[in-house]
């Protein structure tokens, strides 16, 4: 297996943080915490540096693709919150992008593809791109990458993680097919059922063009893998093992094979919306499983009946709610959480962008504190 370089955080700063810890289940003394989506819309200082560099209402994948701008977007959360955790500044959209297909990120309606991939005939054009390609276009967000890594070093101890995300080629594939966001993803649904073998095709190719993405933020400097499937939970459970959770497991297999100098693998997150009926085929050969906040931290677990940590699950409603109402869900999470070989708190999706920013702050604290 290829070792990451000597020089990379898992072999100089982060190996032994509360995060890493977890992941790899050994619990901590303290329950680690960060958020979803806890960089960008719901801090004032992400909105001024749009507003004083390009404006809110630039694509925010060009945003995404300055390496200056996507680096300190990213760290905003760790200094103002105290979070144990960065997550990658991105968005699951930018490899498609940087692939050759036409999307782009319409302000209030979200990705959309010029044009939707809704034949055989369509895919065979679609993955005809070598996503090979990738190799050399994804170095803005290497780039960015780097840099976040010298940022981490100068908050605190210098050893918070950073996560690398990437989307689950069934959501990006959903994306692909619907031309735009979906309600039911009856358009993708529709091809997996009536050219199964075109949807596999389509596939395995966003399962290589997402798993690079998620290949090169680990080899700059990300400390753990997380796969996002923001549409998994459409899909009933014997589709999902046959045609969607395949591609999910090739994409994992793009960084299952980094190992840092002890020997031990990156740890790998998986985290589905909506996939509570779908958590015993989701645990593939993961370290963590991100649940969302429609099924209790213990009931996912026995659904998963594996031995792994944990993620999640608070839900993202309770922030606007008073104080004492937050405190006691984040304790019923918790206690949850404890029948895990480990637990790493957070939402049960992402940040609303009307979040209060002292909420969440005060939530690490409270999380820290028991």
């Amino acid at each position: 297996m290829p070792a990451l370089r000597d020089e990379h955080p898992l072999n100089t700063s982060t190996g032994h943080s509360r995060l890493v810890r977890a992941y790899r289940g050994d619990r901590p003394e303290v329950t680690p915490v960060w958020f979803m989506r806890q960089a960008g819309r719901s801090l004032p200082e992400y909105r001024e540096l749009r507003r004083l560099t390009d404006g809110p209402d630039r694509d925010m994948l060009d945003t995404c693709l300055v390496p200056e701008l996507a680096s300190e977007i990213t760290l905003q959360p760790v200094r103002r919150h105290g979070v144990d955790a960065a997550i990658f500044f991105s968005d699951i959209m930018v490899p498609l992008r940087l692939a050759g297909v036409d999307v782009k990120i319409e302000p209030g309606v979200g990705p959309v593809v010029a044009s939707p991939i809704r034949t055989p005939d369509d895919v065979d054009r679609l993955v005809a791109l070598d996503p090979a390609g990738l190799d050399t276009a994804l170095e803005p967000v290497r780039e960015a990458v780097r840099q976040t890594i010298v940022g981490l070093g100068e908050i605190g101890d210098g050893s918070t993680p950073l996560i690398g995300f990437a989307g689950a080629p069934f959501t990006l594939a959903a994306y692909l097919v619907a031309g735009r966001p979906s309600k039911d993803h009856l358009e993708a649904r529709t091809l997996m059922r009536a050219h199964p073998d075109a949807w596999d095709r389509l596939a395995r190719w966003t399962a290589d063009v997402t798993g690079r993405f998620l290949r090169a933020q680990v080899e700059e400097g990300a400390s753990a893998a997380q796969l996002f499937d923001s549409w998994a939970g459409s899909l009933p459970l014997e589709q999902y093992r046959e045609h969607v959770a395949p591609a999910s497991r090739l994409a994992l297999d793009a960084v299952r094979d980094l190992v840092d100098g002890t020997g031990r693998r990156v740890p790998l997150v998986h985290f589905g919306v909506g996939a509570g009926e779908l958590y015993g085929a989701m645990d593939l050969d993961v370290d963590c499983v991100g649940v969302d906040w429609r099924v209790p931290l213990d009931v996912a677990l026995e659904r998963i009946d594996a031995d792994v940590t944990v993620q999640g699950n608070l839900d993202p409603a309770v922030l606007g709610a008073p104080w004492e109402t937050i405190e006691a869900a984040i304790d019923h999470v918790m206690l949850a959480g404890s029948v895990a070989r480990a637990h790493v708190f957070n939402l049960g999706h992402g940040v609303p962008p009307s979040t209060d920013p002292a909420v969440l702050t005060r939530i690490v604290e409270a999380v820290h504190a028991r």
